[in-house]
């Protein structure tokens, strides 16, 4: 009965999906694209045993990456499938695998959709990154004898709220789920209060300790360093939000009179915001430039950089001497601060890290990481940080520890995939 309710519903607010998906494909035509897997019409299987992994955007696309790895290294004959939600999580994977993995768009959670998106891909076993929880999905594979697993799941406690309100269809759900691969003790608290088996639920720890960075991002991180100048102090703002790149302009024409030769690169989040930062770094009358256009050097007068290309994120990282990791001076919840510090990289964050509380609160505890109470404190943190070497190095071997001391989640989330595989 609880499942029949949220069909129902889901039906009766089927309109809204279509809006949302017509505003979509008119804020970016790319959206608009393979249309059809949206409702489960993908590409028929040629081949049977494969594992599917769903990674709802970026940042889970790159949770994975170590995962999908240890997948392809381990069964070398089973094809990997890997389905996102978001345009910018399919441009993730086509860049980190390329030909080496299937990808697919997840069709929205209709009990058709589901049911011929599991009987075209024909996977022998679904992963799910992180926490989506959709109730035909997983209904859906319960069906079709698909053993679910979660992993790397993360359960704030605004998430949890969420799902609380709505108990009664979760309860018997997750149930149907095989096994639960949890960051924390928290999680795994959370995730059993709503309905998981208790015997289903093991805290593995987070995948994103497993983070591996290739050659080639160091490489190209160089490349760019040289573009920029070895003479220039240069702050990377990773992945932000409306507001805060204003914030980082006014703290950088503040900064700029104490401090030599400063540069600021500017990544924002979501690229359909590209050219708004665009317009707002010429309204505060600061020379910028955008990657896009200028990727093969930087002036001396350049006082900002917009990269406006996905994907080239972790390079302009290896190329700061101190990241801002964005998300965190507004309530989006922060974002992955493992990335940076896997660079060898300090990083400073702001008071909103709740999607990344364990996290962001073992990088305070070691001193492996600098988090501000709002932006007025950034300007005192980033001159101390840019003055003095030593202390960058610190923080950034600090955080170096910290992630090697973390590790060992993939090989957790490896073996319950074994007991699961035939």
């Amino acid at each position: 009965m609880p499942l029949f309710l949220y069909r129902v519903l889901l039906y009766v607010i089927s309109p809204v999906f279509l809006i949302r998906f017509l505003w979509r494909a008119w804020q970016n035509t790319d959206y608009a694209k393979r249309v059809g897997e949206r409702i489960g019409f993908v590409s028929p299987s040629p081949s049977l045993n494969r594992i599917w992994i769903h990674a709802v955007s970026v940042g889970e696309v790159n949770a994975a990456v170590p995962l999908v790895n240890a997948l392809h290294e381990k069964w070398p004959e089973k094809p990997v499938v890997i389905t996102t939600m978001t345009v910018t999580g399919a441009d993730r994977v086509k860049q980190v695998f390329g030909n080496k993995v299937i990808h697919h768009y997840l069709p929205y959670d209709f009990p058709g959709a589901v049911r011929r998106f599991l009987s075209r891909v024909t996977p022998e076993l679904g992963i799910i990154m992180e926490t989506e929880l959709w109730p035909n999905l997983i209904q859906g594979c319960h069906n079709q004898g698909v053993p679910m697993i979660y992993a790397n799941v993360r359960l704030s406690e605004r998430s949890f709220k969420g799902y609380w309100r709505v108990r009664w269809l979760f309860i018997p759900l997750l149930a149907k789920v095989h096994r639960f691969a949890v960051q924390a003790g928290a999680d795994a608290e959370r995730l059993m209060q709503l309905g998981a088996p208790k015997e289903a639920v093991e805290i593995t720890g987070s995948l994103k300790f497993d983070i591996n960075m290739p050659a080639s991002v160091i490489e190209a991180g160089q490349s760019i360093r040289r573009q920029i100048g070895g003479h220039r102090q240069v702050i990377v703002a990773a992945s932000t939000h409306e507001g805060e790149e204003l914030a980082l302009l006014e703290m950088y024409q503040r900064l700029k009179t104490s401090v030599d030769n400063l540069l600021l690169i500017l990544v924002p989040r979501h690229p359909e915001r590209f050219d708004g930062v665009y317009r707002l770094c010429q309204k505060k009358s600061v020379t910028v430039i955008r990657q896009s256009q200028n990727s093969s050097s930087v002036a001396t007068e350049t006082e900002v950089v917009l990269v406006d290309s996905m994907g080239l994120l972790p390079q302009y990282l290896y190329a700061s001497d101190v990241t801002f990791m964005g998300g965190s001076l507004v309530p989006t919840g922060g974002h992955n601060l493992l990335e940076p510090a896997a660079l060898g990289r300090v990083v400073v964050f702001g008071p909103y890290m709740f999607n990344f509380a364990e996290i962001a609160g073992l990088f305070v505890e070691l001193e492996a990481g600098l988090q501000v109470s709002d932006a007025s404190e950034l300007d005192d943190v980033m001159i101390k940080l840019l003055d003095d070497s030593a202390l960058r190095n610190r923080y950034a071997g600090a955080s170096e520890k910290l992630i090697r001391n973390n590790r060992g989640a993939l090989d957790k989330v490896i073996r319950i995939i074994e007991s699961s595989v035939t």
